[in-house]
């Protein structure tokens, strides 16, 4: 349970004011349907970080605890400065293509979440908690709890979220975490 909460929170937060998100603006102002976008964004999402989990479990089997300790303790610290950064659409992110209004959000997401924080978050939350289902249903519920808002309300939620705020909540999360970590809070998990 854990694993499934932490995991929520941690990618609801840092995904506001995300490229992901700025994407989803993008495209409910576009196409104005937004269940095929949610649609698209929740398959994009369990395939990409479906992947990003499963890549978190190999690496956990790969290295011993120590190592892991150290790992992901400074990726969670670098996961907490990388928060602070705000993302900015590329171009290429929010073109469409001629498939459909599903399709379009399909590939867009699956694209722009590639080497996202998000991603990263999920490979390195998997690998912490080594809880393959519980991280990919919790990073996956973050996303949609902050994309789906974002579909359906477009730029006028855009203005009224105080981004730093939220981007500096969840820096201090990834940073804890991270500390925890180094500091041998995953002892229970093996590292």
């Amino acid at each position: 349970m854990e694993a499934l909460l932490v995991s929520t929170g941690i990618v609801a937060l840092a995904e506001i004011g995300d490229k992901t998100q700025l994407l989803a603006f993008v495209l409910a102002a576009r196409f104005r349907r937004p269940w095929p976008i949610v649609a698209g964004i929740l398959v994009a999402t369990l395939v990409n970080h479906g992947l990003a989990g499963a890549l978190g479990a190999w690496l956990t089997s790969l290295a011993g605890p120590q190592v892991m300790r150290w790992v992901l303790g400074l990726s969670f610290l670098a996961m907490a400065a990388w928060t602070l950064v705000p993302d900015k659409l590329d171009d290429a992110d929010a073109r469409v293509s001629r498939h459909g209004v599903f399709a379009t959000t399909l590939v867009a997401f699956f694209l722009a979440e590639m080497g996202d924080k998000t991603q990263i978050a999920t490979v390195a939350l998997a690998a912490r908690f080594e809880a393959f289902w519980p991280v990919v249903a919790g990073t996956t519920l973050g996303m949609m709890i902050a994309n789906v808002p974002a579909v359906f309300l477009g730029d006028r939620l855009a203005g009224r979220i105080p981004v730093r705020v939220v981007h500096g909540i969840a820096a201090l999360i990834f940073a804890v975490l991270g500390v925890a970590t180094l500091l041998g809070a995953g002892s229970r998990f093996g590292f």
